[in-house]
């Protein structure tokens, strides 16, 4: 005996679904200067080089997994929102 689950089996319905959560996981958030460097560089692996081209050069250490963008820009005294604006545009989460 077949049981039947109660669910949707229909292999269209399953696509749909499919693709709704498929359009969430490629929607990607823009980044803020309250984001934390690790979850950043999780997210966004390409912005590792372009924080290093901003003069981040030490986005590897322990500090940044635990320190905002705002906190790191400060520490170089870089302006925290010209980078979030960089490094929105050059991941093509903003337009210019």
């Amino acid at each position: 005996m077949i049981r039947r689950s109660g669910r949707n089996t229909d292999p269209e319905a399953h696509k749909e679904r499919k693709g709704i959560c498929m359009a969430a996981e490629t929607t990607k958030k823009p980044i803020t200067t309250d984001m934390i460097i690790g979850d950043i560089l999780a997210n966004y692996p390409d912005a590792a080089e372009l924080l290093m081209m901003c003069g981040m050069g030490c986005i590897s250490c322990p500090a940044s997994q635990m320190e905002s963008l705002a906190d790191a820009c400060m520490v170089h005294g870089i302006d925290a929102d010209e980078v979030t604006k960089y490094l929105n545009v050059e991941l093509e989460l903003l337009e210019a």
